[in-house]
C-alpha cells in the first residue's frame, strides 16, 4: 500500500490537466478514476464499511479526498434493508457528503467480488434516482486501484455541505404496487430474479424474508453472469451480448428484484447503464418486503420441505 498525504494530493490536482468529461462513467478503470481524482472536479464517495470492533477500511487507506459514506447510509432498517431512505433523510445524507446534481461523482467499493459490486450498483441507482446526473463506479473497486499501484491517503476528507435536494424519480423505480399490477395481470413487465437459482426455486431464503420462494411469473438471471474471468470486474461488452441473447432489448418493461434490492441493482446497472436497455426498473424492497407483506409467491415449499431445506443447508 502506497500512502500519500493530502497536501501531496493537492499538488497533483494543481498540476493535472482538466478531466475529460466525455470519458466519465458509468464505469471507470482505476487509471481513469485517478485522472478524475487528479483533476479535482469529481467527488469520490467511499462506501466501504468494515466489521464492528475492527479497523475500518477507510481509516486504513482511501483515495485522497474521498469522503466516507458506508453503504448502510443508503439502506433501510434491518427488517427491510432494501427500503429506500425517506427523501428528507436522503437529502440530509447527500448534502452532508457534498453531493450536487451536476458534479461528477465516483462510487468507491471494496472490489472483492460480484456480490460486493451490488453495493456500488445500488448506491449508483440511488444517486441517479435522486437527481445526480454524472455517475461512475470504479471497475474493480479499491482492490483494482491498489493493484494498479495508485496511491492512498489516511487523512480523512471533510466535505463542504451542499444545498442539494432529493427529488426521487420513479423512472428506474418499481414499487410494490407496480409489481402487484404485473402479478395480477393489470400491468406488463418481465420480472427478473437476480438471485442464485436455489433462491428462485425456494430452496433458500434471506433471513429477513417471511418465507422462501419468488415472484409469480418471474424468471431468473443471476447477478454474477455479467462478470468475466475476474468476478470483481464488470464486463461491458459481455453485458451487451448477454442482454441481447436473453432477449432483454427494451421492447418490454423489465423489473429487477432479489432479496433486498442489492443483487438486483447489479442486473439493473448492467442492463440499463451498460447494455443501454431502456425501461429497466429496480424493485428495491424485493422478496423481503414482498414476502413480509404476505403477497402471492411461487416456488414456496411446503412446511416439511422447507424444514428439510433449512436442515440440509446447515450441513
Amino acid at each position: 500500500m502506497r500512502l500519500i498525504p493530502l497536501a501531496t494530493a493537492a499538488l497533483m490536482v494543481i498540476s493535472a490537466p482538466a478531466f475529460a468529461q466525455q470519458t466519465f462513467g458509468p464505469l471507470l478503470t482505476p487509471e481513469q478514476a485517478a485522472e478524475a481524482q487528479a483533476s479535482g472536479e469529481a467527488l469520490f464517495i467511499d462506501i466501504r464499511a468494515g466489521e464492528e470492533g475492527k479497523p475500518q477500511p477507510y481509516a486504513e487507506g482511501h483515495i485522497a479526498g474521498a469522503v466516507s459514506a458506508p453503504y448502510g447510509l443508503f439502506r433501510g432498517p434491518a427488517d427491510n434493508p432494501g427500503k429506500v431512505p425517506e427523501a428528507d433523510r436522503l437529502t440530509e445524507i447527500l448534502q452532508g457528503l457534498g453531493v450536487t446534481a451536476d458534479r461528477p461523482t465516483v462510487i468507491v467499493h471494496e472490489g472483492k467480488d460480484a456480490t460486493d459490486f451490488g453495493a456500488a450498483a445500488r448506491v449508483y441507482w440511488t444517486l441517479k434516482s435522486s437527481g445526480v446526473s454524472q455517475l461512475a463506479i470504479i471497475n474493480g473497486g479499491m482492490r483494482g486501484w491498489q493493484e494498479a499501484g495508485l496511491p492512498l491517503s489516511t487523512e480523512a476528507a471533510s466535505p463542504s455541505p451542499s444545498d442539494f435536494t432529493v427529488a426521487f424519480s420513479d423512472a428506474w423505480l418499481a414499487t410494490e404496487q407496480d409489481v402487484r399490477e404485473v402479478v395480477e395481470g393489470e400491468g406488463q413487465a418481465t420480472l427478473i430474479d437476480a438471485r442464485p437459482q436455489e433462491f428462485w426455486e425456494g430452496k433458500k431464503a434471506a433471513p429477513a424474508a417471511a418465507r422462501p420462494g419468488t415472484l409469480p411469473q418471474s424468471e431468473y438471471f443471476t447477478h454474477d453472469r455479467w462478470f468475466g474471468s475476474n468476478p470483481a470486474v464488470m464486463d461491458a461488452d459481455r453485458a451487451r451480448t448477454l442482454a441481447t441473447e436473453a432477449g432483454y432489448t427494451g421492447g418490454e418493461e423489465l423489473i429487477s428484484f432479489c432479496n433486498t434490492g442489492h443483487w438486483a441493482a447489479t442486473n439493473w446497472f448492467a442492463l440499463s447503464e451498460l447494455a443501454g436497455v431502456e425501461n429497466v426498473k429496480l424493485y428495491p424492497e424485493s422478496m423481503v418486503g414482498w414476502s413480509n407483506a404476505g403477497l402471492p409467491m411461487e416456488n414456496v415449499p411446503g412446511p416439511l420441505q422447507n424444514l428439510w431445506n433449512q436442515i440440509s443447508g446447515v450441513f
